[in-house]
């Protein structure tokens, strides 16, 4: 519906009025044929009942804009506050009434503070039945429920996530039986080992290992429960981590690093190792698809994991 006539100060042309409400246009819109020009709401209206012009009956496929010339001669009207009912007497250009009505002192819904210590953003209108205890115990109930929304949201996610996974497993399985009896598997299921593997490797954060000293190249077996775990919850792919974690203890690293004496010798070629962080653990896996410039008799297929005291940044 249209602005109200009465509300508008001076004459108000005809061709400003809406032929549908008889109001100043608000926000008008034009049939592109006969050019006639309706309020937005009410043309709208008007259509979804039958779609042709109201003034001449001519047919109305598509809506625009009023030229900039009604614009201009709208925005010049002015017009009284729509709070002049709650005691404003502003009147005001129409271009400019929404910015007026944001800060009329007189808009019953204007958003002020609680005067009362709860601290909220409530409509003017509200005040005098604002209780805060009652409105802090609908806005804790209301984030409570939308914590459990998300809970529930996440535990759907990761049922999908991990049914996924099992779908995945079932067909890499289906895939290694597959490569005895097809010759040309076996070269498939090798590519499609090192992209997840390399996916795997750039979600992980680069580290920087300050204290080679600190390696522990002997982990027990609690140690390497947590440092399994850990990959695991990271994305690592399950065969892979299972690899891995038979090569986080010297007796299966490779020649350059199978004791002390040959680390120490090879110290400056394992300074150069792209390391990946373990999430949450003083650990890093070093991996061949990272690291082509390392040679054989340092690195090991798909790569090493290598645990620290203390030195991982």
């Amino acid at each position: 519906m249209g602005f109200e006539i009465n509300r508008f100060s001076g004459e108000v042309d005809d061709e400003l009025l809406c032929p549908i409400c008889s109001g100043v246009l608000e926000e008008p819109l034009q049939a592109p044929a006969c050019e006639h020009a309706f309020c937005s709401t009410c043309i709208h209206e008007w259509i979804s009942r039958q779609p042709t012009c109201p003034v001449d009956r001519q047919s109305i496929t598509q809506l625009r804009p009023v030229p900039r010339i009604l614009r201009n001669l709208l925005s010049r009207l002015s017009i009284t506050c729509d709070n002049s009912i709650y005691g404003c007497t502003a009147v005001v250009k129409l271009d400019a009434l929404t910015n007026h009505l944001a800060e009329c002192e007189h808009n019953p819904k204007k958003p002020v503070p609680c005067g009362q210590g709860c601290g909220l953003i409530i409509p003017m209108d509200e005040l005098k039945d604002h209780n805060c205890v009652r409105e802090l115990r609908a806005l804790i109930h209301n984030q409570q429920q939308k914590i459990q929304d998300f809970q529930q949201e996440i535990a759907d996610q990761r049922f999908q996530i991990n049914e996924q996974k099992r779908e995945l497993y079932i067909l890499k399985d289906f895939m290694r039986a597959m490569r005895v009896s097809n010759p040309g598997m076996p070269a498939l299921s090798d590519d499609i080992d090192r992209e997840e593997l390399s996916r795997w490797s750039n979600t992980l954060s680069r580290a920087r290992v300050t204290r080679w000293g600190g390696m522990i190249s002997t982990p027990d077996d609690m140690l390497q429960a947590m440092i399994k775990r850990s990959l695991s919850d990271s994305g690592c792919p399950a065969r892979i981590v299972e690899t891995l974690m038979e090569k986080c203890h010297e007796r299966s690293w490779p020649a350059g690093l199978s004791s002390l004496e040959t680390r120490q010798n090879n110290r400056r070629q394992y300074e150069s190792y792209v390391c990946k962080r373990i999430p949450g653990r003083q650990a890093v896996v070093v991996l061949l698809c990272d690291n082509p410039h390392i040679n054989d008799d340092m690195m090991a297929d798909p790569g090493l994991v290598m645990i620290f005291a203390h030195g991982i940044e």
